[in-house]
């Protein structure tokens, strides 16, 4: 069994290597693996909370939060990835409980909204989250709103 370090900070709490791993991390799974030529770092990163697992000094799972009002009205979580060689070992769904804890224990009444990749509906249902029935292509790449209360 595998040990996974988890760690939550602020932008500014980050050192260069921790800021460096993640963004290595999102491009890996964003950029190369799903052939999105599009720019990962969009602004949003100094504005977010920061949430991932390290294994052997390598970013294995990863999201980011924002507080209500920053992208949505409510909270919402983004950026959500789980390294390749790390997939079917439960840490997609391990990495959302613990940001859905964290949303709840920083923000109580806040709702949660999320832009989910048409082909992890069922995932994020199973955690809780319905679509709002609005669906799009974000980066070639269909997407629903999904929201949990």
């Amino acid at each position: 069994m595998e040990n996974f370090t988890w760690t939550i900070k602020a932008f500014d709490e980050l050192s260069t290597k921790e800021l460096y791993s993640i963004l290595k991390a999102r491009i890996d799974v964003f950029v190369v693996e799903q052939n999105c030529p599009y720019p990962d770092v969009d602004g949003y990163d100094p504005q977010a909370i920061h949430l991932w697992a390290e294994s052997k000094g390598e970013v294995v799972a990863y999201c980011r939060i924002f507080e209500p009002g920053i992208k949505h009205p409510e909270t919402s979580i983004g950026r959500v990835l789980t390294n390749q060689k790390y997939r079917k070992m439960n840490l997609g769904r391990t990495l959302m409980r613990f940001a859905i804890n964290t949303i709840e224990a920083r923000y109580p009444k806040s709702s949660i909204r999320i832009s989910a990749q048409d082909y992890l509906l069922t995932f994020y249902k199973e955690l809780g989250f319905f679509s709002t029935g609005k669906n799009y292509l974000e980066d070639d790449i269909p997407h629903s709103e999904m929201l949990k209360t």
